[in-house]
Formats: C-alpha cells, sequence, structure tokens
C-alpha cells in the first residue's frame, strides 16, 4: 500500500479495474515504440462495426516534465516543480476551447487535485481526499462558472487493509450511491474477486456487478463478471514478451440467448 490516501480518483480503483478493464467487444492494436532520448510514440486502431478509430501519441519526458501530444485525444503536458507537486497543462487537437491547467498534490495525509479550464468562463474543479492509506475521506466537486451551477458534487470513502479495499460513493449529487469491494483471495496467484452496486435515487434502479480474476501462470490472466441485467463476460490475458499483451473477451446476454456473443480482441505491442 501507498504512504498517503492518493487522489480521489483512486476510491474504488481496484474493484473498477477488475470489474471493467480490459473488457471490450471491438478489435484494437496498440504499437509503442520508445528510443534512448526519452520519446515514446504510440500508435493505436479500434475497429467498432464499420468504422476504424485511431490516433497517434507522442511522449517526450526530459527530468522532471512530462509531455503528452496526441491527435483528437487529450494532450497534457507536466511538470514537478517540488516533491509532491504536479502542474499538468491539457489540451485536445484541433478544440482550443478544451485547454486546462491543473495542479496535484500528494502528502501523507492528504491528496488535492484542481484545474480551471482556459477559456473566458472556465469550469473548475477541485477534488480532495483526506486521511491515510488505511482510511479515506474525499470529495470531487466542479463549478460552471458561465452559468454559475455545480455540475458536478460527489463524495467517497474508502477503507483498505493488506487484502480488502472497500469503498462507498455518492454521485451525481446525491442521486446515486455507489458501494464497491475488492478482495485478494490469494496473491501468489493473483486470484482477487469484487463487486460494485449502484443505486439511483430517481429511477430507483439498482445495478449489481460482480467479477474475479485468476492468473493460470505468471503471463496469463483469466478474469470473469456478469451482473443483474444478465449480461456475463470473460477475459483472457496473455502476455507473451515483456509488456507485450494479448487479449480476447466475449460478452453474452444471458436473457436473450437468441442473440449472437460479442467478441473483442486486442494486441498491444511494446518492443
Amino acid at each position: 500500500m501507498g504512504k498517503g490516501p492518493g487522489l480521489y480518483t483512486e476510491i474504488g480503483k481496484k474493484a473498477r479495474d477488475l470489474l471493467y478493464k480490459d473488457y471490450q467487444t471491438d478489435q484494437k492494436f496498440t504499437l509503442t515504440t520508445s528510443s534512448p532520448t526519452g520519446v515514446a510514440i504510440t500508435s493505436a486502431g479500434t475497429k467498432k462495426g464499420d468504422l476504424f478509430l485511431a490516433d497517434v501519441n507522442t511522449q517526450l519526458k526530459s527530468r522532471n516534465v512530462t509531455t503528452d501530444i496526441k491527435v483528437d485525444t487529450s494532450s497534457n503536458a507536466i511538470d514537478e516543480p517540488a516533491p509532491g507537486l504536479k502542474a499538468i497543462f491539457g489540451f485536445r487537437v484541433p478544440d482550443q476551447r478544451s485547454g486546462k491547467i491543473e495542479l496535484q498534490y500528494l502528502h501523507e495525509y492528504a491528496g488535492i487535485s484542481s484545474s480551471i479550464g482556459l477559456t473566458a468562463n472556465p469550469i473548475v474543479n477541485f477534488s480532495g481526499v483526506l486521511g491515510t492509506n488505511v482510511l479515506a475521506l474525499g470529495t470531487d466537486i466542479s463549478f460552471d462558472t458561465k452559468t454559475g451551477n455545480f455540475t458536478k458534487c460527489n463524495a467517497g470513502f474508502s477503507f483498505t487493509n493488506a487484502d480488502l479495499i472497500a469503498s462507498l460513493a455518492l454521485n451525481e449529487k446525491g442521486d446515486s450511491v455507489n458501494a464497491s469491494y475488492y478482495h485478494i483471495v490469494n496473491p501468489s496467484t493473483n486470484t482477487a474477486v469484487g463487486a460494485e452496486v449502484t443505486h439511483s435515487f430517481s429511477t430507483n434502479v439498482n445495478t449489481i456487478t460482480v467479477g474475479t480474476q485468476h492468473a493460470l501462470d505468471p503471463l496469463t490472466t483469466i478474469k470473469a463478471r456478469v451482473n443483474n441485467a444478465g449480461k456475463a463476460s470473460a477475459l483472457i490475458q496473455h502476455e507473451w514478451r515483456p509488456k507485450s499483451l494479448f487479449s480476447i473477451s466475449g460478452e453474452v446476454d444471458t436473457k436473450s440467448i437468441d442473440k449472437s456473443p460479442k467478441v473483442g480482441l486486442a494486441l498491444a505491442l511494446k518492443p
């Protein structure tokens, strides 16, 4: 475990990664190349039905400064002027109105992130977490200076010990509550189970998702999940060389077995 509570985005992240990360029903290919000078280029392509989406990301690292340049996706320039403090400049190409400046500060008992858009009437965001690597309480707020309204107002709590992480979050300005659970069953085989329950007060709808993961060997991992809507998914991922991954995942609707299952493939290459 880390020394501090981390940032707000890390509340419930372990459970979300177990339940949702790497699952997909599309075909995706990613190629990353790097040079000794600190330049890394990543090309990605995704086939969604009849559409093919692609982007290129160039990352340059020099001492404590990292710059990401992407086309049609998020871009960031990151500087660390002091220990624990990180300054981020982000933008999207070609959307000139998407620029923003963000400051992140990590402390032994706090994690703070604040950003402001680089427009005439910017959106201001603040998130803060207080606590330790065992107990953490935080909030995430966004304010639109143009309309004078809060566009986001969330709060979360997490508890972490050696093999269990539990979190509770109030989202959508208090309209929904989310509870998640992540438990490491066997560290030697990376076996873990997780669950997420979301309740919407306005619609009175509950969404429940449970999942598990297990390492067949040090290079091969399998995952499975199912939700209360009857959709079951499975995934197998193999690291056939360091940081080069091949994944195949599938999804079936158990309440509509007449529908064909969805299958996704992903290949990530890193020489």
